[in-house]
Order: C-alpha cells, then structure tokens, then sequence
C-alpha cells in the first residue's frame, strides 16, 4: 500500500512538473509575440541595453566612430554623402609614387564573439580606361576586413573588382548596409548613382545568439601606422552627411530598422574632439569633417 501511495505522489510531482513548464513556455511565447510600438521603435526598446557613455580610442588613425551597444543587434546601415579628401602635400608614400601617406573611409563593421569586421568604402586606386591602374587614388570602391576567429576561420581583406560600377566619387549619395542574414553570413550592401554592390562575406563569429557591437565609422587613415600615435597632417576629409542611419533587429519574428540616434551609440573622436567638426547630431542625421593635427 506504501509503494502504491508513493508512485501516486511521484506522479503527481512531474504532473506538477510538467504543468509549470508549460505555463512557462506559455509565457515566454506570449512575451515574444507582445506588440512592439512605433515609439518604443523610435526611442528604446523594452530590455534595449543603453551603450557607455565613453570608449578608448585605439591608436592609429583620426576617426568618428558611432558605436552601438552590445545587445542583440543583427546588424547596421545608413545613407551617406562621400565625402573629399584634401591631401597634406609633404606626405607623399616614397613606396607608391602618386600615392600619399593619409586616406578617406566611409565604413560600417561590428565585433561578435571576439571577430571583428570593418567593411565599407575607401578611396582607392582605379583601373584605367586602358586597362592601367593609375597611381592615383581617384573613387571610392567597396572593401571587406575581418579578423580570425577561435573556430579556425583566418583574417581576410579584400576590395570589390576594379571596374567603374564600383567607383563612387565625392557627393555622391549611398545606401550601405550589413546585415546578419543566416548564421557566419554577413551581407554587404552598396548602392547609389547607379550602381550596386552586393556580397555576402563570411564570419564566423556572427550568429544570431550572440550579443554583438556595430559601428559607422569617418576616417583618415594613415599608412602602415595601425597601433601608432596618429601622424601630424595637414590633410582633412570633409563634406560626409549621414542622412539616417538604423540598425537591424529581430523584432516579432520581423527584421527591424531601428533608428541610430544618439542615444543609441557611443561617440568616439579620436584622438581628439578638436580634429572634427560635428553638425546636426539628431535623430540619425550628422554632417562629420575631419581634420589632422597640423
């Protein structure tokens, strides 16, 4: 009779069990599908982790770098104005006759699971008419960087072929995206003046489980000087205006933008505040000129 009330109570325990992890299931489910307003869209999220207030600046180039939080974001984009670089004169590259020390970039990138990735536009040589590639860099073409990652995956660079549909030149208006569309795929997205540019780039270290940190990123990069103390230049990069800017968000089963506002990232202005002019910081909108300490 003992052993026949004990199966009783054991079955009523995982009954018990069972019952409270349905309604738990239940729950979460319910969660999950709760309607998500235009205002919440607009401003922060329920459960939204706030970005610092402050970064370190890592050494090696004059940058602004807008960087998100490290939530579950599935990726970033925005409309953007290229911007003109104007040249310090005395800092010619002695390796690259036609070439000089200080460049332009325009990019978008994030880190996930230790791998980082920096993939946008930057202002590169081009391939002739005659099939020459100049000395020069004359447009903006589209490149590719990610770093290694613990699953073995090796760090990669690469450019958009050199063909005039991947040039894109100062005051031109673009939408450039990337998005996490499957796990280790991120895909890139250019297009504007009448042309496109679409890849998708592997990386490893981007799945949708992970927490992860985007960026748009202003530069003047400087040649062979990543980890070094900025160069003096007298060399500038002006005229770039974000016109929007989003990032990507699974929200309701649904992929998302979600406006880039200020509140949204933290403002990075390396090395110093007194190398950049910023205008018109709200709602997703900023003009950004940069300029060397010279």
């Amino acid at each position: 009779m003992k052993k026949k009330n004990s199966s009783i109570h054991l079955f009523g325990f995982f009954f018990l069990l069972f019952i409270t992890g349905s309604q738990d299931g239940f729950s979460q489910s319910k969660t999950a599908s709760k309607k998500v307003s235009e205002k919440e869209i607009k401003t922060r999220l329920e459960g939204e982790i706030l970005p610092p207030a402050t970064a370190d600046c890592f050494a090696g180039a004059y940058y602004r770098k807008a960087v998100s939080s490290k939530d579950y974001w599935l990726g970033i984009g925005g409309t953007v104005v290229l911007p003109t670089i104007i040249y310090d004169q005395t800092r010619t590259n002695p390796k690259k006759p036609g070439a000089y020390l200080d460049n332009a970039s325009v990019y978008l990138g994030g880190t996930s699971d230790g791998q980082e990735t920096d993939i946008g536009m930057t202002w590169e040589v081009i391939r002739e008419e005659d099939g020459t590639v100049s000395k020069e860099h004359k447009a903006f073409r589209p490149f590719l960087r990610r770093t290694d990652h613990k699953s073995g995956q090796t760090s990669a660079y690469k450019n958009a072929p050199a063909s005039k549909e991947y040039y894109w030149y100062p005051g031109e208006t673009i939408s450039i995206s990337l998005e996490l569309i499957a796990d280790k795929k991120l895909k890139f997205t250019v297009e504007g003046a009448g042309k496109k540019y679409e890849e998708i780039f592997e990386a490893d270290g981007y799945q949708e489980q992970f927490m992860a940190v985007y960026k748009r990123v202003n530069a003047i990069d400087q040649v062979s000087n990543e980890g070094k103390p900025v160069q003096p230049t007298s060399a500038k990069v002006i005229g770039a205006k974000w016109l929007d800017a989003y990032l990507f968000r699974k929200i309701n089963s649904q992929i998302t933008k979600v406006p880039m506002h200020s509140k949204r990232f933290t403002s990075m202005e390396c090395p110093e505040k007194s190398n950049f002019k910023i205008t018109g910081s709200d709602d997703s909108k900023e003009a950004i000129d940069i300029f060397g300490s010279k």
